[in-house]
């Protein structure tokens, strides 16, 4: 735990329990809070264009990671799934709300919302209405692609 300790304040280091680096582009980490164990799991996820055999590893892989998680622990799934998922939760409701960015849904998108969909979990940015600019996390140099 050393490397990871120096990142964090006191407080935070007494609560993390455990942390796991999974792969290159997953890390699981557990703490201990007042009320319930909490485990966040960042996960950085291939491009869209990637080969379909890397997306297929890294789903399986990250599906495999919630699947270990302790069935009382919030589970907390954060970091750039490479993803779009659109603004239309037509039978989707239960995963997505519908204040997500565009209406395109991509490959990667339409992973994101079967893993949540199969795992119980929620995309929580499409939920609320923000400014579009608080939506995007990625702006193509010609300023005319959002992602």
């Amino acid at each position: 735990m050393h490397g990871v300790a120096i990142m964090m304040d006191s407080v935070v280091k007494r609560a993390l329990m455990e942390w796991t680096p999974i792969s290159e582009g997953i890390i699981k980490a557990r703490f201990y809070s007042k009320l319930i164990k909490l485990t966040v799991i960042h996960a950085y996820a291939p491009t869209n264009d990637a080969e379909e055999e890397e997306k297929d590893k890294f789903h399986d892989q990250l599906g495999e990671v919630i699947s270990q998680v302790k069935r009382h622990d919030m589970l907390v799934l954060t970091g750039d799934m490479n993803a779009k998922v659109g603004n239309n939760p037509s039978g989707l409701e239960r995963v997505m709300g519908k204040h997500g960015l565009g209406s395109i849904r991509n490959d990667n998108g339409e992973r994101l919302i079967e893993l949540c969909d199969f795992n119980g979990l929620v995309i929580t940015s499409t939920l609320l209405p923000h400014k579009d600019i608080h939506k995007q996390t990625w702006v193509s140099p010609d300023g005319k692609t959002e992602h």
